[in-house]
């Protein structure tokens, strides 16, 4: 139905920056809730931001403030901007979108996934 391709990930010093993108195909992109997960080794699964069809944003409390979500419907990708990286920061970063369309959250048992892209933040 959905398919996500991430690219952006990288190793970067604490205090850098990084832009993370997801490409999208299938259908009904626009109507879909997007959203970036990330995992740490021994950690569980956890997200990060998301953004709604219809646009509303959110954000896990410990990167609010240096991250930003953001969606091209246009081009069928989701973006995730990423300032003043912490140490902590450093997982796997996962796109994801709403299985089903005009859902406003996201449901980690019924979400499309990308395969994810490394962030590594060194100190």
């Amino acid at each position: 139905q959905v398919q996500l391709v991430e690219s952006g990930g990288g190793l970067v010093q604490a205090g850098g920056s990084l832009r993370l993108s997801c490409a999208a195909s299938g259908s009904n992109f626009r109507l879909r809730t997007m959203g970036w997960y990330r995992q740490a080794p021994g950690n569980q699964r956890e997200l990060v931001a998301s953004i709604t069809w219809a646009g509303s944003t959110n954000y896990a409390d410990s990167v609010k403030g240096r991250f930003t979500i953001s969606r091209d419907n246009a081009k069928n990708t989701v973006s995730l901007q990423t300032e003043n990286l912490k140490p902590e920061d450093t997982a796997v970063y996962f796109c994801a979108a709403a299985r089903n369309i005009y859902l406003s959250t996201l449901d980690p048992s019924n979400n499309c996934w990308g395969q994810g892209t490394q962030v590594t933040v060194s100190s």
